[in-house]
């Protein structure tokens, strides 16, 4: 089974109910880098699997057009910071590289864009560091170096 993507909206609504960290894959139509994202590593079960299950998963065009509200705030896409939207701008602290993905705690609090394309492998790890709240505990480097994922 695949991942279950939802709207920010959605993800912020589930949070309320049931409070998770928030994953959000902001994406462009034109990127290339991103269609492998969602081709190869977000196809994988292992990671299919840790997103469904420990986040709430968000697939957030970062060039879209619609309105969204979102932590009380509406964001529109003005067309002020080229065609990206100010939720994007707002969400990957201005610097707009795709793909970004994005991580939210559980109160929806920003914790980290993360730009770039991932291997399988190299997501697993990453998604752990925050599903289980490793980033309170010990920087990244020694959690990258301890990690023994499922993904060989």
């Amino acid at each position: 089974t695949g991942i279950k993507w939802h709207t920010i909206q959605e993800a912020e609504k589930l949070l309320k109910e049931n409070p998770k960290p928030i994953f959000i894959d902001a994406y462009t139509d034109w990127c290339g880098w991103c269609k492998k994202l969602d081709q190869d590593t977000f196809s994988n079960p292992v990671i299919a699997e840790i997103l469904n299950t420990k986040f709430y998963p968000v697939k957030f065009n970062a060039e879209g057009s619609e309105s969204i509200n979102f932590q009380g705030n509406t964001y529109i896409n003005d067309g002020k910071s080229g065609k990206a939207h100010q939720l994007a701008v707002a969400l990957l602290q201005g610097k707009l590289s795709y793909p970004t993905v994005v991580f939210l705690n559980e109160k929806g609090q920003l914790l980290t864009p993360v730009p770039g394309y991932r291997v399988a492998k190299e997501m697993e790890v990453l998604l752990s560091y925050f599903a289980d709240k490793e980033y309170e505990k010990r920087n990244w480097e020694d959690f990258q170096k301890q990690f023994k994922g499922k993904i060989q």
